[in-house]
């Protein structure tokens, strides 16, 4: 959902559909009322990054399933004089944590146990990430408390219930009657909510109220804070006092490479994406992609090895830097990713099974959002953040409103055992108390001749990365209208499972024979899900924003 200042916002043509247009500043998120929550701080004088912090607190009120207090993520800032950085407030394992916590006796992993309930939890970064943005990358025009209150107003005044959010409600009963404090907020009386109801949020309401007086203080010292622990305690959760008041966000290098003559700023670990992407992009530039033409059999088969190597590298070296030596040097330097496509074949797929591993690969959760923020002076905020899975652990922390993440599902339970999401990752992802988990967030910011020109961003879990990928090559080497860029069909590969995963009308049926016929396998993207009860699935949900500097315009488009 965008949202521009001095918008005009144009129906979809017979043949696509237009982009929300600004002049002063645009804003993209997941959700419209969460959109609107950060154009209003820069109406009242904010910069991009009040806009996004804005944005950021208003989804955790009107988009639960993945919007959040309770969990974590990444923030790329580049600010008008030219500096950029890399904001990481990831979620970090509790002291209590430890290598095996989910495995049995035998050890085998208990597969639910990172994924369900009080023992899923890291501690949450989100909080203390948005209020380190405003502190110190914020305009200083507008208050703390201003920020935070359209939040604290959707939450205590409430909000039309959407269609899709109360199917999806319908679709997690069973999870939320798993915790009665989720059961009591996410039901009306235990009956399921009706389109058009007003929904309030009474308790995240008050939470949001101590956070707007006192801070991220609040929830890390304060009576939030006790909250969390005293729910954490009765629940059975390893959260104390001690993980509460040890969280700090982290400001990092970001990762910064070029892509025939365009300039990219994005994600360090812990986040895999940054250096996936720049390999992605070195070994595709050698080839002229263009004349390749989109979707073809060549085109897609190029793309897909690329990425199956980049994966690959993904699952063996990546982890969390302040506890592994992750290479980040080597994995990025031009002559090792100028020899990573030595054994391609032009004519046949390569076997995921030879490359060189000693692992079988692992997963991570698609329910996380992007939402993104630039205003006229050349400020620009481009964040991911997640409570992992649909509505976290399924636990609301009892009196303060707010969904608690599944994050430690992203570390490494057992070398060679998958995540939710398909993924093997390595012994550098291994559980340690502490620790950040290896994620998939993309938050990612394009420049033309050292100016904002594109933003990008996606949920998906792995296909984030693809996701982005795909929204670059489309606007760069295909010259897409941003529109088009991001509604054309995606397709991902990630080494293990050895398989195309791709949307419905990804390329016609017999590009697709072609592409089997040179040994490549492929699954549809499931269009019926038993879980959330809905038809059409899709890669990510990815909110883009373009830069028309000639005409002084920015281009706003939500998936």
């Amino acid at each position: 959902i965008t949202v521009g200042i001095a918008a005009v916002l144009v129906l979809p043509a017979l043949f696509g559909r237009e982009p929300v247009e600004g002049q002063k500043a645009m804003v993209v998120s997941g959700q419209h009322l969460a959109s609107e929550a950060g154009a209003s701080i820069m109406r009242a004088g904010g910069n991009a990054i009040d806009g996004a912090v804005a944005t950021g607190l208003a989804l955790a009120v009107t988009l639960p399933k993945a919007g959040n207090l309770g969990g974590g993520g990444f923030m790329i800032i580049h600010r008008a004089n030219g500096r950029s950085v890399a904001l990481d407030f990831r979620e970090v394992a509790p002291l209590a944590a430890h290598r095996d916590m989910y495995l049995d006796e035998s050890g085998a992993p208990v597969t639910m146990r990172s994924r369900q309930g009080y023992l899923a939890n890291g501690v949450p970064g989100t909080v203390a990430g948005l209020e380190h943005a405003w502190k110190h990358y914020g305009s200083g025009k507008v208050s703390w408390p201003d920020v935070v209150e359209p939040a604290r107003r959707l939450a205590a005044e409430g909000f039309v219930m959407s269609p899709t959010f109360a199917q999806h409600l319908v679709a997690h009963r069973e999870r939320f009657e798993s915790n009665p404090e989720s059961h009591r907020i996410f039901s009306r009386d235990g009956n399921h909510y009706a389109a058009g109801e007003l929904f309030r949020q009474p308790d995240l309401a008050a939470t949001l109220a101590r956070i707007q007086q006192h801070g991220a203080k609040d929830f890390y010292h304060g009576e939030t804070a006790d909250l969390i622990v005293k729910d954490q305690r009765n629940g059975g959760g390893l959260i104390t006092h001690e993980d509460l008041a040890q969280y700090r966000p982290i400001e990092r290098e970001a990762i910064r490479g070029k892509y025939r003559g365009y300039e990219f700023i994005t994600m360090p670990p812990p986040s895999s994406g940054g250096i996936a992407l720049m390999q992605i992009l070195g070994m595709l530039e050698p080839y002229d992609l263009a004349k390749l033409q989109l979707h073809s059999a060549q085109y897609s088969h190029l793309v897909v090895e690329a990425m199956r190597r980049a994966f690959h590298d993904r699952a063996l070296y990546l982890g969390d830097p302040d506890f592994y030596d992750a290479p980040q040097a080597e994995l990025t330097h031009p002559s090792y990713i100028s020899q990573m496509m030595r054994d391609f074949d032009p004519l046949r797929a390569s076997s995921s099974d030879e490359l060189e591993s000693s692992l079988s690969a692992a997963t991570e959760s698609t329910e996380t959002t992007h939402f993104a923020a630039a205003d006229s002076e050349g400020n620009v905020a481009s964040s991911t953040y997640t409570l992992n899975g649909n509505y976290g652990n399924s636990v609301t922390v009892a009196g303060a409103g707010f969904l608690m993440n599944n994050e430690m599902d992203d570390f490494t339970a057992k070398v060679g055992v998958k995540n939710q999401y398909g993924l093997l990752q390595s012994e550098a992802n291994a559980v340690l108390p502490g620790k950040r988990p290896l994620s998939s967030m993309t938050p990612t910011i394009v420049l033309k001749d050292g100016r904002p020109f594109l933003t990008v961003g996606a949920p998906g879990g792995p296909t984030i990365i693809t996701t982005v990928l795909q929204i670059m090559l489309n606007v760069i080497d295909h010259e897409l209208p941003l529109t088009l860029a991001v509604d054309t069909p995606r397709f991902h590969h990630q080494w293990q499972p050895d398989r195309i995963q791709h949307e419905p009308l990804f390329s016609a049926p017999d590009t697709i024979e072609t592409l089997r016929n040179m040994g490549h396998e492929f699954a549809l993207r499931r269009l019926y899900s038993h879980e959330s009860n809905r038809v059409a699935r899709y890669f990510g949900d990815a909110e883009s924003i373009m830069f028309e500097a000639e005409i002084g315009l920015l281009l706003g488009v939500s998936d």
